[in-house]
């Protein structure tokens, strides 16, 4: 049975997802003792200082590639980091057959290395691909070859601790072709970027968030519970608006505009007075591998955690009667951003009661960078040393 068949019952994605993502694939995926090829740089880049690191923005020497033909992912090669060569009738410029993960390596207190939960990213990954009909990328291909090009690369690994190094695995159809219809062929590559905070100097003062009733970044039966890059496509013009009057990102709602989805590119947690909600997962919504973690440590903690539908007219009343506490977002990248106002176009702003990071979100936040750190035990076997 497919995946995609073990984890979706019908065609939307349960709230099991993210249980389920870690638990079930496809077994034939896991060993094929793929032999990896070197071609190494000569020309190393010069490292920016931890402080000019922002997000996204510097790329170490070297990147891992893979090409799939005729039914087979050939030998991954380890090579300097340098443009595609891609035919202009690449299947990806034309049809969007593209797909990629979000994951991070940290260097941890007794100076070694660890992934935070790369086999969560690698079943995602093949769960995006097959709604996008797209091969399976098998196991070995994906986490060995990774942690060997992150051994080659390991001078690239900030050392602070409020730094990481970023790993971008992506997939993307690359048969010469016009006509609509799944590429043939495709390439898998990886590339690394050392990286400090996502939200700059913001990370402890809160962000500023406009809700967005109009535009939406997802509906059902479509891509919204996948990393495609169609879905940060379609989120780029309503993001931009937003940025340009003065806000952080948008909160999400659904087609209807009545239900919460997501906030910028996190899944988000409203704190009320007796409880703690979540929007769930339907289809629409990705499934965080963040989201999924805070809600195991909640529940460890034991708060009430509640995963349901959440309807802004919910949060304004709640707002309106003292009830709502903190928000926050969750994601790989930024992971946990503290909310401090919800705007809109009528009505007065949801104004959380507190600056900068709210008391939760900050505990989150510790908890969470403290495992992957390695000074807080990792008692959910989250961290897998390279």
């Amino acid at each position: 049975m497919s995946l995609v068949n073990n984890l979706v019952k019908s065609n939307l994605v349960a709230e099991s997802l993210s249980n389920e993502i870690l638990e079930k694939t496809d077994l034939s995926l896991n060993h094929t003792n793929y032999k990896i090829q070197k071609s190494l740089s000569f020309n190393k880049k010069p490292k920016p200082h931890h402080d000019e690191l922002g997000f996204g923005k510097y790329f170490t020497d070297h990147m891992l590639v893979s090409t799939y033909k005729n039914g087979v992912w050939n030998t991954p090669i380890i090579q300097a980091y340098q443009s595609l060569n891609l035919d202009p009738a690449s299947s990806v410029l034309h049809y969007g057959q593209a797909l990629f993960e979000g994951m991070k390596a940290f260097t941890l207190a007794d100076g070694s290395t660890a992934l935070f939960r790369p086999e969560y990213n690698w079943k995602r990954l093949n769960l995006g691909a097959e709604r996008l009909c797209m091969p399976q990328i098998p196991r070995d291909l994906f986490l060995e070859g990774i942690k060997e090009l992150i051994r080659v690369d390991a001078d690239w690994i900030p050392q602070e601790s409020n730094c990481s190094l970023y790993i971008r695995p992506t997939l993307i159809g690359t048969e010469a072709f016009l006509g609509v219809r799944p590429s043939n062929e495709y390439l898998f590559f990886t590339i690394l970027s050392p990286v400090g905070s996502y939200y700059g100097n913001s990370l402890n003062k809160g962000i500023k968030i406009w809700i967005e009733e109009e535009f939406v970044r997802a509906a059902p039966g479509g891509l919204g519970a996948t990393k495609a890059a169609a879905n940060y496509a379609n989120s780029l013009f309503a993001t931009q608006k937003a940025k340009d009057n003065h806000f952080a990102q948008v909160l999400w709602l659904d087609v209807n505009h009545q239900f919460v989805e997501e906030v910028g590119t996190m899944n988000v947690f409203f704190v009320f007075k007796n409880r703690i909600v979540t929007p769930e997962l339907h289809g629409t919504i990705l499934a965080g591998g963040v989201r999924d973690c805070v809600i195991q440590i909640l529940k460890s903690w034991n708060y009430s955690v509640e995963v349901r539908p959440l309807s802004l007219k919910e949060i304004c009343d709640s707002s309106d009667s003292k009830q709502l506490i903190e928000v926050f977002g969750t994601g790989t990248a930024a992971v946990i951003t503290s909310i401090e106002e919800l705007h809109r176009k009528s009505g007065s702003p949801i104004q959380l009661p507190h600056n900068g990071m709210g008391p939760l979100a900050q505990k989150l936040f510790d908890t969470l960078t403290g495992i992957q750190r390695g000074t807080i035990a990792d008692s959910y076997h989250w961290l897998e040393r390279i």
